[in-house]
This record gives structure tokens, C-alpha cells and sequence, in this order.
């Protein structure tokens, strides 16, 4: 993984790590404001900058300081899900501000920088914990399977694009069904509302315990979502005779193709991503303004416009 670390060398007792999304030059303004408001509030400040991706199971070659404070995330959710990786089996918080488009998972907006880090430096923040999910993955005729995990989604898609992949999907070792697809995506709650959402898949607020599995495109009668709880496993088979092998990635970051007659399971983690909040705003809220939801029907609409 190529990284790019710019370091401040002056002595604090605190310390924050700063992740920019690649197209964002690590000498730009707005990265110079986040670090010259940082070390102002106290802070020794790293600058994190890479867009590598890696291989699925590959360790990640950094990770941030366990003295570190605070992670503060500039981008959209992908920046969000490289700051998660940096994190990951640490306890260490992250917090964003959208500099992306919905920007679901970041906590504040561009224009609110100034208000940020001084929450930030004053620890004026609580903590949310996420569920993570973990993955394992038996090729055929190993006996130790390839491990990663994810705090969004992983997707099971065809490495054909031209043939469907042909699954078995079981629950807690049960068969439930199985189909030929353009793929899966075994979702969390907090990526329920990212590509899951998109494919047809159910909202699933934060504190949910809970995976979810959505079919693409399944040549099947019975291939609905399911939800299963944090207690259950997901396994799915790509069949000896499916016309194409998958292809697996965890966030959209970490991937490799798969053969005919691998094993895929994915259950809860017993890691969690710890992520800052500044506001008290429920997650209903968020959700009504990231989505600009129509909370008045046309109904409402048409009376209106008659009186």
C-alpha cells in the first residue's frame, strides 16, 4: 500500500491522525486548516493520503498509533472506510467531515470545520460503537480459510461478467436456497444504507445486532433479503458447476477472485469501530436529511394545493 505521512514534530501530549481522500492534496487549504486548528488545540498531527486498495486477507501494512486520540476523516464515506482500516482491532475513535457527496458516516460538513476541531479538541463528543462483520473463506482443498472483515459490506460477485455465478446460501449450516446471480452483498446495519440499500436490501438502524444478505438479479422464486441475528452465520457455496467463479471484496477495498467450489462465511466480529458523534441527533433524523426523504406524501400535497 503506497502512503503518504506528513508529520508535525512538535511535542504534545496529544496526538490525532489526519486521513484525506486521495484527490485531496495533503498541502491543500482545507487540510492545512484541519492540522493548523489541531496543533493549535494541542495536538501532534499526522496526515494520512493513499487510494491503494489491497487483496483480500493481506494485513494492512499501517496502523495508527494506539496513543492516538482521534482520527479525523476528510472525504466521503470511502475516505471513512480507509480511516476504519487504519483503526481496525484498535480502539481508537474516527470522526468525519464530508468533504464527498452523501457523505452518510461522516459527522459534519465542510463548512463546519472551525466548530469541529474545537468540539474535538474539547472532547465534546460521544462514542458509537459499530458492528463489524467478520468473513472467512475456505478455497478448495485448503484447510486453513482466508480471513478479513468489513464494516460496510461484502459483495460476492461473478468474476464472468458474461455467465451468472451459481450459489448455495445456508443459514446456521441450514440450506435455504439456491440460484444462479450476478452476486450477493452480506451487509451490516451501518452498510445497509450503501449498496445493500441500493439493491432493494432493508434499512437497519446503528444499534442493530444483525447481518443482512441481498441476492443480485437471483434466477430464483424465493430470493429475498433475509436478516439473520448476531448469533447466526451466513455460508455461501459457489457450486462445483457454477459457470463462473466469484470474485469477493470487503469495503471495496480488499478483493480476489474465488473458484468454483469455495466456501464463503460471514458472521458478527467481536471487533467494533468506535465512531466520534458530535451531535445528539438520532439516527432517524440523519437518515431523513442524507436521503431528503418526502416526510409529506402527495396526498398532503394535493390537499394543499386546494386550500
Amino acid at each position: 500500500m503506497q502512503e503518504h505521512f506528513d508529520t508535525n514534530s512538535a511535542s504534545a501530549a496529544r496526538r490525532a491522525l489526519v486521513v484525506t481522500h486521495a484527490r485531496i492534496d495533503v498541502h491543500s487549504d482545507v487540510v492545512n486548516q484541519v492540522k493548523t486548528q489541531l496543533i493549535k488545540a494541542g495536538f501532534v498531527v499526522d496526515i494520512f493520503n493513499s487510494a491503494s486498495v489491497s487483496d483480500f486477507a493481506k494485513k494492512t501494512t499501517r496502523i495508527v498509533d494506539e496513543n492516538t486520540e482521534i482520527v479525523v476523516v476528510l472525504g466521503g464515506d470511502g475516505t471513512m472506510l480507509q480511516a476504519a482500516e487504519l483503526v481496525h482491532c484498535t480502539t481508537v475513535p474516527i470522526i468525519g467531515i464530508n468533504l464527498g457527496h452523501v457523505g452518510f458516516l461522516a459527522e459534519f460538513e465542510s463548512f463546519q470545520i472551525n466548530d469541529a476541531i474545537r468540539r474535538i479538541a474539547n472532547k465534546d463528543y460521544t462514542i458509537d460503537r459499530r458492528m463489524e462483520a467478520h468473513v472467512d473463506v475456505w478455497l478448495p482443498g485448503e484447510s486453513e480459510p482466508l480471513s478479513d472483515w468489513a464494516l460496510n459490506d461484502i459483495t460476492l460477485d461473478r468474476e464472468d461478467r458474461g455467465r451468472m455465478v451459481e450459489l448455495s446460501i445456508r443459514v446456521d449450516d441450514v440450506e435455504m436456497s439456491s440460484f444462479g446471480c450476478d452476486g450477493v452483498i452480506v451487509s451490516t446495519p451501518t452498510g445497509s444504507t450503501a449498496y445493500a440499500f441500493s439493491a432493494g436490501g432493508s434499512i437497519m438502524w446503528p444499534n442493530v445486532e444483525a447481518l443482512q444478505l441481498v441476492p443480485l438479479a437471483a434466477h430464483a422464486l424465493f430470493a429475498r433479503p433475509l436478516i439473520i441475528g448476531a448469533g447466526s452465520t451466513f455460508t455461501i457455496d459457489i457450486l462445483n458447476e457454477s459457470s463462473s467463479g466469484g470474485w469477493i471484496c470487503c469495503d471495496g477495498r480488499r478483493q480476489r477472485a474465488l473458484p468454483q467450489g469455495s466456501r464463503i462465511q460471514v458472521r458478527q466480529s467481536k471487533d467494533e469501530l468506535l465512531l466520534a458523534r458530535l451531535s445528539g441527533a438520532p439516527f432517524t433524523k440523519r437518515l431523513v436529511t442524507k436521503f431528503d426523504l418526502p416526510i409529506v406524501g402527495w396526498r398532503e400535497h394535493n390537499n394543499n394545493s386546494l386550500n
